[in-house]
């Protein structure tokens, strides 16, 4: 009883925590390509603090806040050179953001292994900036701000985590990649997989300036791309031996935990866009 109990308190917990931060990142994306770029500014701000905090209690020291500053320059700059308000030549600005760290790192008389702190502080760049600067690529790929887009990827993930959750909590049994993630199944990726096919139809619908080839192919790519993202995030926290990214969103864990096939599904998805 009191475990049946405890799963709907998690559960109200999660349903209301996700269409409370769903109404905040949809209004953002449709409001203004302002509001778009402050919400996943602030998202990933979140989210390089976290990945840079768990990195660091494994006796690494990454540069925490001068790598979340520099994911943050990389983001604001794609944004405003995919907005056309800076040139190109500022990206530049890059270039001695990140020779920098080994300046600081030469000084930093407490840190061992200075080059492990660099690496990881790369590393957050890589896999959480990079993917998050590249939302502002497809928000600009058809010319001008497109909130469809960015709107639909959302959407997307979303019906893949909610189709697989909820597949998987009633019929799985055929273990995905049990070694990664023991509660991932076959059959709840199905049921993502479904979820996913029928709500890119309905977006092709409302949305006729993306076609529905557009939507099939960017559904495709968020149920292959974004399973992979959720089991790197996996073998992430087993490697620091963690449950969740973190306790901030409630019933979700971290942001990490709530973006993780993102960032490894957007770089396809700009590839599909742009080229």
């Amino acid at each position: 009883m009191t475990s049946n109990s405890t799963k709907y308190s998690d559960l109200k917990q999660r349903v209301l925590a996700g269409v409370v931060g769903a109404a905040l990142i949809v209004s953002g994306i449709f409001f203004s390509a302002w509001t778009f770029f402050a919400v996943f500014f602030i998202i990933a701000v979140f989210t390089l603090l976290e990945f840079y905090k768990l990195v660091g209690q494994e006796e690494v020291r990454p540069l925490k806040y001068w790598g979340t500053f520099l994911g943050l320059v990389i983001y604001t700059l794609v944004f405003l050179g995919e907005k056309n308000v800076i040139e190109s030549k500022y990206y530049l600005i890059l270039f001695p953001a990140i020779a920098i760290m080994f300046l600081i790192k030469l000084y930093d008389k407490k840190d061992k292994k200075p080059f492990s702190g660099i690496a990881f502080t790369l590393l957050g760049i890589i896999y959480i900036a990079a993917p998050m600067s590249l939302l502002s690529v497809l928000a600009f790929s058809k010319g001008d701000y497109n909130p469809a887009i960015i709107f639909g990827v959302i959407f997307l993930h979303w019906a893949s985590d909610t189709g697989a959750y909820f597949a998987g909590t009633a019929f799985g049994k055929t273990r995905l990649f049990e070694r990664i993630s023991p509660k991932k199944s076959w059959e709840g990726s199905v049921g993502g997989a479904v979820l996913t096919g029928v709500v890119a139809m309905v977006l092709a619908h409302y949305f006729p300036s993306i076609s529905q080839l557009e939507w099939l192919l960017m559904a495709a790519i968020v149920v292959v791309a974004g399973t992979y993202g959720d089991l790197v995030e996996s073998l992430f926290k087993r490697s620091i031996q963690i449950k969740d990214s973190g306790t901030i969103i409630p019933g979700h864990g971290g942001f990490l935990d709530r973006f993780d096939g993102l960032l490894i599904s957007i770089p396809f998805i700009v590839i599909l866009f742009k080229l």
